[in-house]
């Protein structure tokens, strides 16, 4: 489908009509996930191996940096970009990159890593955010959730085989600097289609906003608008709320699990499967769901996806070797694939396109602040009460998440 909004001098909204363009983001994105997933395996074994930290806590607060970093720019990333434009935001977001290969491969003290995850932490907002933003304005609004899912699979699918590869590369060349390299190219890479490929899409949220009647709160300050999504509308408050907790549960995928595993002994190889299996199938599965939930609706999948990733964490921790941890690895995967993309959606769906940059903004504040979360959380529980304590109380808050969709969330498909 596509429409015309005058505002926009014939700017036609629709996944068709900005195929180009949506594809080169989709690409773009993938670059974006792939510098994430450099670290999946090889970090928090580094931590163990290299640095020698044995708090849990110590350990992993590259993790609470990384979140912490990502938050904040989330916020910022959708005022940024409405006010200075996408393409802007997204180059400003693989500049910051450039250090971080360098300084994972050559930083002599844990606190080197740390701030590499403070800038890979900008980096993602920056970038992640604004592909977000981007594939929004160009679809329209009756093919937003296929467009969040293509987007969120490009990025998952790429951490999962980079998650694969440096996992293979460790095994036979070391943790460092093999691993780290693959994220040098990614970032030469991104930073140039970014800078000579990647078109402005800000007119097209404003044809797509000309069609739309004015807001009903008028113009809206950027902490209205956080107002309104954290707490005051319950569909975005609920959508919140479950993005938190699912990367709460996704800091202990990252930064617990390879540690479960490889204190059963498994090998960094086998280790790297497991890392890479979780967000393949996560990554993969949103190229369904995101089309399902413009079909069925968002509540439900996300209700569903919180409890199937309950159960999955689960077991995990009644696990003891590789089949069982694959299969809660795919049971994990799928559980994240029905939630995802269609929290994005939801956000999509319920913000006025005036202020739903803002509104992405904060929705990500709060998804990504639940990397810091859990880390700290699943570190403290960890050190105080063993492993296996920290992952059942994840499981449990990630139900509660699911709980709280299902009393709270209104459906809030334009077409259910």
């Amino acid at each position: 489908m596509t429409t015309t909004g005058a505002p926009g001098h014939g700017v036609r909204l629709g996944l068709r009509a900005n195929l180009a363009q949506f594809t080169l983001l989709v690409a773009v994105n993938a670059l974006v996930g792939g510098m994430l997933g450099q670290e999946r395996t090889v970090l928090p074994l580094l931590a163990r191996e290299v640095f020698h930290l044995s708090a849990y806590t110590a350990a992993l607060t590259y993790i609470v940096a990384f979140g912490a970093a990502k938050a904040i720019t989330n916020f910022f990333a959708g005022t940024l970009s409405d006010r200075y434009g996408r393409k802007p935001v997204l180059v400003a977001g693989w500049l910051v990159a450039l250090p971080v290969p360098v300084l994972l491969i050559w930083g002599p003290a844990w606190g080197w890593i740390v701030f590499a995850n403070v800038l890979l932490g900008i980096n993602q907002g920056l970038t992640w955010s604004t592909t977000v933003i981007m594939k929004i304005d160009l679809v329209g609004p009756t093919r937003r959730g296929l467009a969040m899912g293509c987007n969120e699979a490009s990025g998952y699918v790429a951490m999962a085989a980079t998650a694969m590869a440096t996992g293979a590369i460790a095994a036979h060349a070391g943790l460092r600097p093999g691993p780290f390299l693959l994220g040098a190219a990614y970032t030469a890479l991104a930073l140039g289609l970014s800078t000579l490929a990647v078109r402005e899409t800000r007119t097209h949220a404003r044809a797509e906003a000309a069609r739309h009647r004015a807001p009903t709160d008028g113009e809206l300050t950027t902490s209205q608008v956080a107002w309104i999504t954290s707490a005051r509308d319950r569909a975005l408050s609920a959508a919140s709320q479950a993005g938190m907790v699912n990367n709460l549960n996704d800091a202990l995928a990252w930064g617990i699990f390879p540690l479960l595993f490889a204190a059963h002994g498994l090998s960094v190889a086998a280790i790297g499967v497991l890392a890479a299996l979780y967000p393949a199938v996560w990554g993969v599965g949103q190229l369904v769901t995101g089309w399902w939930s413009d079909r069925i609706g968002r509540k439900h999948l996300i209700t569903a996806g919180m409890l199937t990733q309950a159960a999955a964490i689960a077991l995990v921790a009644v696990g003891t070797a590789f089949p069982l941890w694959a299969a809660a690895q795919v049971l994990l995967g799928a559980g994240t694939a029905l939630v995802y993309p269609t929290l994005l959606a939801t956000i999509g769906d319920v913000a006025h396109p005036a202020w739903r940059a803002r509104a992405v903004g904060v929705y990500r504040l709060w998804r990504d602040g639940g990397f810091a979360v859990g880390a700290l959380l699943a570190g403290a529980l960890a050190d105080a009460y063993g492993l296996t304590t920290a992952i059942w109380a994840v499981a449990a808050l990630t139900a509660a998440s699911g709980l709280t969709v299902a009393t709270r969330m209104y459906e809030t498909h334009p077409h259910r």
